[in-house]
């Protein structure tokens, strides 16, 4: 599908009939104030208040006159998704459902660690990819989600851990929210400009303020699409690879076809700003006699070669219907131990939130696309 195709855009109602400052980016809320007749310099205030302090109610926003307030309030709404299910699994790991303003639902995953805390954020709804071993590629792809939609899982995120900017939490070191993965529903670069829009508020120091060194955006090989991904965003480029063989890479992952290996990994050399101190992640999910041999590990580190990479490892995560089965400890472990004598990082991640079907691989909402007749006749 071509990236940002209108034929699975965002829908532009709402329940609410006043426009959401959420997605909202800082040069758009400068232009708002001003055709209210105030200064450009009300927007970066407005900015701050909704994506660095997280508020939802125009009333806290105390460097601003009331009768401004009350004008805000008029024409705007700051407005965050719902919350359909919220997930607890027993290694902590954290899953929502949440709700659209038309009904869809996506599926948002934090994975809190020792040393960070990690948000899997989704750009679709479904996807449109089919890979055999994901489970979000047995849902069609229902729609892309909008830039509100994409920072709002952030929000409704930092909200349940309490953790907008504060006193007492001046850091990003010291949340449990500190970086972002482009991991969840769907293919980002298929997405591009919503998704762009979004992380460039999430990136903002005086918005939601992650590091572009803190954010990676994972892709299943949209090769056109990626250099403009480093040229345009800079942020850690995270590459799904599971195979190392163009006949089975078509199989199982079907974009293959489109863009083998040997321009996917052309495209990957050629990422702007991949260096040793920001190495381009490769994955790989370990599927028991599928991809998994030596053969395999030392195929990998020939394609891989003269490129600042890392590689991450990934026992593969069933699902219910699943047509594959996870690697043996045994064979990861060897599998993984080629890689690292060739010089390349790889470690094996430990699953998290399988209990919630929150692991890699395992996201799924009960969405269902509604044909284009259905949608125009219903407008």
């Amino acid at each position: 599908m071509p990236a940002n195709s209108d034929i699975f855009a965002p829908p532009d109602t709402a329940a609410d009939a006043r426009p959401n400052l959420i997605g909202m980016s800082r040069a758009e809320m400068a232009d708002a104030v001003a055709e209210m007749d105030e200064p450009r310099f009300r927007g970066d205030q407005l900015f701050q208040w909704v994506y660095n302090r997280g508020v939802t109610d125009f009333e806290a926003m105390t460097n601003m006159a009331k009768p401004l307030r009350a004008a805000l309030a008029e024409r705007f709404s700051i407005s965050r998704p719902a919350v359909s299910r919220d997930l607890d699994s027993i290694d902590g790991t954290h899953k929502w459902l949440i709700k659209l303003a038309d009904g869809n639902e996506v599926e948002t995953v934090h994975i809190p660690e020792s040393d960070r805390g990690t948000l899997c954020v989704s750009s679709q709804i479904g996807c449109t990819l089919n890979c055999k071993f994901c489970h979000t590629g047995t849902q069609r792809l229902v729609r892309n989600l909008g830039p509100m939609e994409i920072v709002g899982q952030i929000m409704v995120a930092r909200d349940h851990l309490g953790e907008w900017p504060s006193a007492e939490r001046p850091t990003i070191y010291e949340r449990q929210l500190s970086n972002i993965v482009m991991m969840g529903m769907g293919e980002p670069l298929y997405n591009f400009d919503n998704v762009a829009k979004a992380l460039k508020i999430i990136m903002d120091g005086e918005g939601i303020a992650i590091s572009r060194r803190r954010m990676t955006l994972s892709t299943a090989g949209v090769v056109p699409m990626i250099r403009r991904c480093g040229e345009e965003l800079g942020v850690g480029l995270a590459v799904s690879l599971h195979a190392v063989r163009d006949e089975l890479r078509d199989e199982i992952v079907p974009i293959n076809r489109k863009y083998p290996l040997a321009e996917l990994l052309a495209a990957c050399r050629e990422y702007p700003g991949a260096r040793n101190s920001r190495r381009i992640t490769f994955e790989y999910v370990m599927l028991k006699d599928v991809n998994d041999s030596v053969a395999d590990a030392r195929e990998l580190v020939r394609l891989i070669a003269g490129i600042p990479a890392k590689v991450n490892l990934i026992p593969f995560n069933p699902w219910p219907g699943a047509p594959y089965e996870r690697s043996s400890d045994e064979a990861i472990e060897r599998f993984a131990e080629i890689v690292r004598i060739a010089g390349y990082p790889s470690p094996v991640r430990t699953p998290r939130g399988e209990d919630i079907m929150a692991a890699c691989g395992q996201l799924k909402s009960d969405s269902e696309r509604v044909s284009k007749s259905i949608r125009t006749a219903a407008e």
